[in-house]
């Protein structure tokens, strides 16, 4: 592929192999403390010919794309009347079109209708990935993720109920040392009580250039967890996890210490084993220099 992107351009891990359409640039909350991802950015929705363009240019060089990610950091966060031209402009575009997916802010969601939802699912949006990084109302507050574990709920309800599915990324380490009970329990409860059809699992990683600020919002004092710990929050969020429906896990996201895949809770027991194996030191962790965004 040679489309020209503005940089930089980020995707989720399991879109690697799909083609990445810009919709938007930036993103349009840009709020949460520990997130540097586009900082360098001012929101913007790109205008629908320049879209289209990098469609035609896409489709005339990879005519069999049948998944495609739509770019920046929210294109939920479009009209909805836009975000369907670019759908039918896709279909239009790519015969073997299956599947689009993309990034997605809780308010993305609440500012869309049911019938909004149906309709772009219709359309082949069929798939959001959200950052519910916590279910603990005060670490949402302290991250300034813009909600809480009453209105993530409902977001993953209203979206689950459209027919969408939802592929939910949880941050471990995100309240420290001192806040780790609490972050894990509370996202246990949400989980639980909220159907998701993917859970990822990233490990916390601070760029240098937002540090301050994430612990300026943090309001208290932020102990950084080793990776023994990370794990152990893993194992608490394996071990507690009984799900409405069935959820397809990872934690291959760069930045984990220790790369695991399931089913829960059909194989909540091998993942556990797993995680003891590496706490005890006979599974070896991923090198830290290979770890990252």
């Amino acid at each position: 592929m040679h489309l020209t992107y503005d940089m930089p351009l980020y995707r989720p891990p399991s879109e690697a192999d799909n083609l990445i359409i810009q919709a938007t640039l930036g993103c349009s909350f840009n709020q949460c403390s520990f997130c540097s991802m586009y900082r360098s950015k001012q929101y913007t929705e790109r205008a629908l010919e320049s879209v289209f363009a990098d469609i035609h240019q896409a489709a005339a060089q990879w005519p069999e794309a049948h998944r495609v990610f739509l770019a920046d950091g929210d294109a939920l966060a479009l009209p909805t009347p836009h975000l369907l031209a670019i759908l039918r402009e896709l279909a239009n575009a790519l015969p073997r079109l299956a599947r689009v997916s993309c990034y997605a802010t809780p308010g993305n969601i609440q500012r869309k209708s049911a019938e909004e939802l149906q309709l772009l699912k219709q359309h082949k949006l069929s798939l959001l990935y959200l950052g519910v990084e916590s279910g603990s109302d005060l670490i949402l507050r302290k991250i300034t993720k813009g909600a809480t574990q009453r209105s993530m709920a409902e977001v993953l309800a209203k979206a689950h109920a459209s027919g969408m599915k939802v592929s939910a990324t949880v941050i471990l380490g995100l309240g420290g040392s001192t806040r780790s009970e609490e972050h894990i329990d509370s996202t246990i409860a949400l989980l639980n009580s909220a159907p998701v059809t993917y859970l990822s699992t990233l490990q916390l990683y601070l760029d240098e250039s937002i540090e301050a600020e994430f612990h300026k919002k943090f309001g208290e004092p932020f102990r950084a967890q080793d990776d023994l710990a990370i794990l152990r929050e893993q194992e608490g969020l394996i071990s507690g996890l009984n799900p409405p429906q069935n959820i397809v896990f990872r934690s291959n996201h760069a930045s984990n210490a220790l790369a695991l895949a399931g089913n829960l809770p059909r194989d909540r027991e091998k993942l556990l084993i797993q995680l003891h194996e590496a706490m005890e030191g006979a599974r070896p962790l991923r090198p830290q220099f290979m770890r990252g965004l």
